[in-house]
Order: structure tokens, then sequence, then C-alpha cells
């Protein structure tokens, strides 16, 4: 079982920054891509960004944030980060941390942080 705890979410004006983490427990997450996705109100789920494991490190962003977020990882934490900069009321929404299983292992999920960005 893994357990995904976000943190670092909050309300910040257009052009701020923030850093979401996304610690891991319950088993080491090195070898799993890790991805952040955001759900705002009345909308889908969609993917922000992700990061392959087993020190791979390539990266990989939706369109809208390329060039404002960046995903790293750090295995001796067992944490996985999201830097958010020059954030836009656009990107207001729900952000989620998501271990992609594979083989036996399922998918699993944090519990969200709230980002709010204010124009």
């Amino acid at each position: 079982q893994v357990q995904l705890v976000e943190s670092g979410g909050g309300l910040v004006q257009a052009g701020g920054s923030l850093r979401l983490s996304c610690a891991a427990s319950g088993r080491t997450v090195n070898a799993y891509r890790m991805g952040w996705f955001r759900q705002a109100p009345g909308k889908e789920r969609e993917f922000v960004a992700a990061i392959r494991g087993s020190g791979g490190g390539n990266t990989y962003y939706a369109d809208a944030v390329k060039g404002r977020f960046t995903i790293s990882r750090d295995n001796a934490k067992n944490t996985v980060y999201l830097q958010m900069n020059n954030l836009k009321p656009g990107d207001t929404a729900v952000y989620y941390c998501k271990l992609e299983g594979w083989g036996r292992t399922p998918d699993y999920w944090g519990q969200g942080t709230q980002v709010t960005v204010s124009s």
C-alpha cells in the first residue's frame, strides 16, 4: 500500500509562485513514473506533468504549463515536487499527485491540495 500526501497549495496572486510536494510512504517510489494532475470546478481531471522513474528523469508537461511549471523528484526523500511559476487564474484547481502503477502495482492517488490564483 502506498500513501501519497500533497502539500504546498494555497492562495497566490497572478504572477506568483508555489511549490507543491508529494510525499510518498509505504513503498519506495523511485522506480515509478509520478505525475501531477489537476481538477478545476466543473471540469474533468487533467494531466499537468510527469517524471519517469528508475533514474530516467525524463519529464513531460501539458502545453498549458510548459515553461512555467517544473516537476522534479528527490529519491532520498521519496518525494516529488511541482514548482509552479508565473501562475495564472486558469491554474486554479485541486492538484493531485499520482503514482502510475505497472505490473501488479495499481495506480495510487493523493488526496489533493487546493491552489487558488487570484487576478
